[in-house]
C-alpha cells in the first residue's frame, strides 16, 4: 500500500513537473514574441495596432520545424521543406499592414505554407481563405493550425493552383500572395473586391523583386478600376502552379 502511495505520488509530482515545464517554456515563448515585436516592429515602421497585437499573440513556434524552434523568434525565414521558406516576420507583419485589413473582411492568401501567414491574417480578418500547392505543405498547415487554435471556421485550407484564386469564394476584401510571380495572376485581380487590397511580390526569381499594392477603385477592368504601388524590395520563393506558366 505504501508502495502504491508513494508512486500516486510521485506520478502527481512527474506531472505538475511537466506542467510546470510547459508553462514556463510558453512563457519563453511569449517573452521572444514580444522583444521580437518591440525590436523588429515597432522601432521600425509597424504602426498598426490591430498587427501588432496579432505578431505578439501568434505562436509561430508552432508553425516551423520542430528542428528550428529555437530559431523561431528570429527575425529571419527558416526553411520548412519542399523548397519552401516561412517569411521574416517583420515582412508578414508588413504586408498585413500593407493590406489595412478590416474585422469584416474575408481573406485570401495564396501560399500557405505552414500556415503562420493565415493564422495573422485570422487575428486581424473575419475569415481566410488560403491555397497551397504542394499538398504535403498543405497537410502541414491544416496540423499547425488545428495545434494553435485556429479552426476551419476561421481559416479553410485548400490544396490548388493559386493562380487561379478561389472563385467560388470571391470576392475578397484582402488578398495576400506569398510567393513571386513574374507578373501579377489577371484572376486575382478579377476576384478583389471594390476598395479591396492586393499585397504580392513580383519580379523572377535571380533578379530584382518588389512588393506590390493593388487596389480595386470600381468594378470592371476598364481604365481606372485598379491602382498600384511599389513599396519595397523583397526576395520570395517562386510562385508555382500551372496557371502562371499558361497551361
Amino acid at each position: 500500500m505504501r508502495w502504491l502511495v508513494a508512486m500516486g505520488w510521485l506520478l502527481g509530482a512527474c506531472a505538475l513537473q511537466a506542467a510546470c515545464d510547459r508553462d514556463r517554456t510558453e512563457r519563453d515563448y511569449q517573452l521572444q514574441r514580444e522583444e521580437l515585436v518591440r525590436e523588429s516592429m515597432e522601432r521600425r515602421d509597424i504602426r498598426s495596432q490591430g498587427v501588432l497585437a496579432a505578431m505578439r499573440k501568434v505562436p509561430r513556434h508552432l508553425f516551423v520545424p520542430l528542428a528550428a524552434r529555437g530559431a523561431a523568434y528570429a527575425d529571419r525565414p527558416l526553411e520548412i521543406g519542399h523548397g519552401q521558406t516561412i517569411s521574416q516576420p517583420y515582412i508578414v507583419a508588413y504586408m498585413t499592414q500593407a493590406v489595412a485589413p478590416k474585422p469584416q473582411d474575408r481573406c485570401l492568401e495564396i501560399g500557405t505554407g505552414s500556415g503562420y501567414q493565415a493564422a495573422v491574417l485570422a487575428e486581424v480578418c473575419n475569415r481566410v481563405f488560403s491555397i497551397e500547392y504542394i499538398p504535403e505543405l498543405a497537410d502541414t498547415a491544416k496540423r499547425n493550425l488545428k495545434a494553435a487554435g485556429y479552426a476551419p471556421d476561421r481559416v479553410v485550407v485548400f490544396t490548388g493552383d493559386g493562380y487561379r484564386g478561389w472563385p467560388e469564394e470571391a470576392p475578397f476584401e484582402v488578398i495576400v500572395v506569398t510567393a513571386a510571380p513574374g507578373r501579377v495572376p489577371q484572376p486575382l485581380l478579377d476576384q478583389l473586391a471594390v476598395g479591396g487590397r492586393l499585397v504580392i511580390p513580383v519580379g523572377p526569381q535571380d533578379d530584382a523583386q518588389w512588393l506590390e499594392l493593388w487596389r480595386r477603385v470600381k468594378a470592371g477592368d476598364g481604365p481606372g478600376a485598379l491602382v498600384s504601388d511599389r513599396l519595397t524590395a523583397v526576395r520570395f520563393v517562386p510562385f508555382l502552379g500551372d496557371g502562371i506558366r499558361g497551361k
